[in-house]
């Protein structure tokens, strides 16, 4: 029935134009360089250090690790991430 609704949702998606991660609640990840990572849609931290921050998300966690990270900005819908970024790993 979730694979279904989900289905029916890109279809939806596709024939009115709406961007795919909004209609299903999907994270939207942007990095820039090594330096900035955007995480739209999550669900809330998990875990955060200046080595690894763990971002709950629709999609599973969302894990990021590095030196000297920070999260610059939090909002209700965004996360904005700053440091030397090294690795994003979405764990289902």
């Amino acid at each position: 029935m979730k694979k279904n609704m989900d289905s029916i949702k890109v279809n939806l998606s596709e024939a009115l134009e709406l961007p795919i991660d909004i209609t299903l609640d999907l994270p939207r990840i942007c990095l820039i360089g090594n330096i900035e990572l955007s995480i739209s849609n999550h669900k809330g931290i998990i875990e955060y250090d200046n080595q690894v921050i763990r971002i709950n998300s629709k999609s599973g966690i969302i894990k990021v690790t590095g030196n000297e990270l920070e999260i610059k900005n939090i909002l209700s819908e965004e996360i904005l991430i700053i440091g030397n970024i090294e690795q994003v790993e979405i764990l289902g």
